[in-house]
């Protein structure tokens, strides 16, 4: 009996290991999003019953499949997942979003998933000795399975993912399926019968094992025109430094999004945005301290820098902020806090004459940070005339502007001086918000070319009829499919799908 409660303690861990997996394998494509989460715990919830059900129905009529050959079915489809995702991955691209990562979820996850959920039906069967006792044992297995199931979600968490990569975390599992599965093979040969079934076990086990170490001893795939100078994967994400040597840009990557691009030769940042940003100096000549939310390659802070600011940063990614300081040359000029802003804000004591709100990523935001809550406490933060600029990546019309319309009502809700440019005349842009106590002036009469640039890229929002962004009502998720698509489309036009792929 306590062999086959490890035995279901194992198996739960998996079962959650490799639901939390999904994101950083579906993640890097179709972004770490609301669609992604749901399809993965909709994948997760239909294995489970049908392995339910299936485990239940084998183990009454077909004796001949043992709890064993289910742990290696298991073992099997889990092991092929980092050989299966680029093919999958690129036959899904077409079906957008929502269906897409939907699909690649239960291309990918339904068999192994629906292969460990098998588990506890079987081990239902084997320790079950009369009806008397059927219902505590039933109850036993899907307890202990759950414990299983937590004890991994929290080993994955706070201690796996931070030390190891998402393949040998999923090649190790399969490995350690396979092991289970030679150990109940051997322990549940009937006396005096042939050890036909354990060799056959022990046989396709090699194959895995095979299967799993040439996956370890892959080296990663080079891809013509771009070179990958560093990657490192993290609790929020895939982080690599990549050079595109046919424009000589030195692109830093999260995902499927660029956060940062910097020309090498000219040593300047090519994200129109952050241009956009640099002209903050000229609304507020006197300005000398900024708070910035979202790093990036630091293009931001440094620009600050060479006008005698003082920056404050704020960033999530621990991995962003070493290839930040590693390949593009950035170091502090402030605080240098590593976190979610939404907490970290609430340890700073600093007053800012700039707050950079700046924490697009892969065809979303993270919306919980444009919230009008999220957006008061940085308004506290300000000096008298200071000015928070946030970019966002939007439509100026059809599907997915009212995105933008929201984000411009809430900031007006706290803001009496809220003013917006984009870096480009195209539909799909950056926007750049500028919000503030007191007017932001940009006078038409300064030969100043930026000005007038500025002025010329100055486009009308009506949003009275829009709603308010708050922690209680952010449908933002749902309003930012197409943006995502446009995005990721974008993306691979630019980018080499293969980078794409772990």
């Amino acid at each position: 009996m306590p062999a086959l409660y490890l035995t279901v303690t194992m198996t739960g861990a998996a079962v959650m290991i490799l639901e939390l997996l999904g994101t950083r394998i579906i993640g890097p494509f179709y972004g770490v999003s609301l669609y992604v989460w749901s399809s993965l715990i909709a994948v997760t919830l239909i294995a489970l019953a049908v392995g339910y059900f299936l485990g239940g129905y084998l183990a009454d009529r077909y004796p001949v499949v043992r709890l064993a050959h289910v742990i290696l079915a298991s073992a099997l489809t889990t092991v092929d997942i980092p050989f299966l995702h680029g093919p999958i991955l690129r036959a899904t691209d077409s079906l957008g979003l929502r269906a897409g990562a939907f699909t690649s979820a239960l291309l990918l996850f339904a068999l192994p998933l629906t292969a460990l959920a098998m588990v506890g039906p079987y081990v239902i069967k084997r320790a079950t000795r009369d009806l008397s006792g059927v219902g505590t044992i039933a109850g036993s297995v899907y307890a202990i399975s759950t414990v299983g199931s937590v004890a991994g979600t929290l080993l994955l968490g706070f201690f796996l993912l931070p030390l190891f990569g998402t393949r040998t975390i999923i090649f190790s599992l399969s490995l350690l399926l396979t092991g289970l599965a030679v150990v109940i093979a051997w322990y549940d040969r009937p006396a005096g019968v042939p050890h036909r079934p354990f060799w056959s076990v022990l046989v396709f086990s090699l194959f895995i094992g095979g299967g799993a170490v040439s996956g370890f001893a892959a080296t990663s795939t080079s891809v013509k025109g771009f070179k990958v100078q560093s990657e490192a994967e993290s609790l929020y994400g895939w982080v690599r430094v990549v050079d595109d040597e046919s424009r000589g840009y030195r692109l830093m990557l999260s995902d499927a999004s660029v956060i940062s691009a910097v020309d090498l030769k000219q040593g300047t940042s090519v994200l129109g945005y952050q241009q956009v940003l640099g002209l903050l100096p000229l609304l507020r000549p006197h300005a000398s301290k900024a708070l910035l939310i979202g790093l990036g390659g630091g293009h931001v802070a440094r620009d600050l820098k060479s006008k005698s600011i003082v920056t404050d940063t704020i960033e999530i990614d621990p991995a962003v902020a070493e290839a930040a300081r590693q390949f593009f040359h950035f170091g502090p000029t402030g605080q240098f806090l590593v976190g979610d802003a939404r907490y970290e804000i609430k340890r700073l004591t600093s007053h800012y004459d700039f707050i950079i709100h700046d924490c697009f990523t892969g065809g979303s935001e993270p919306t919980h940070l444009l919230s009008q809550e999220m957006l008061s406490e940085l308004r506290a933060l300000l000096n008298d005339r200071g000015i928070l600029a946030l970019n966002y990546v939007g439509f100026t019309t059809g599907e997915g502007s009212d995105a933008v319309r929201a984000i411009h009502h809430t900031l007006r809700s706290l803001f009496p001086q809220v003013r917006v440019f984009t870096t480009s005349k195209d539909e799909f842009t950056d926007f750049v918000f500028l919000a503030s106590e007191e007017t932001v002036q940009l006078d038409p009469a300064r030969q100043d070319h930026r000005i007038r640039w500025l002025l010329d890229h100055e486009p009308r929002i009506v949003s009275d009829d829009s709603f308010i962004i708050t922690d209680d009502y952010n449908p933002l998720e749902s309003l930012q499919v197409r943006k995502a698509e446009t995005y990721r489309k974008h993306f691979l036009e630019r980018i080499a799908f293969e980078l794409l792929l772990r």
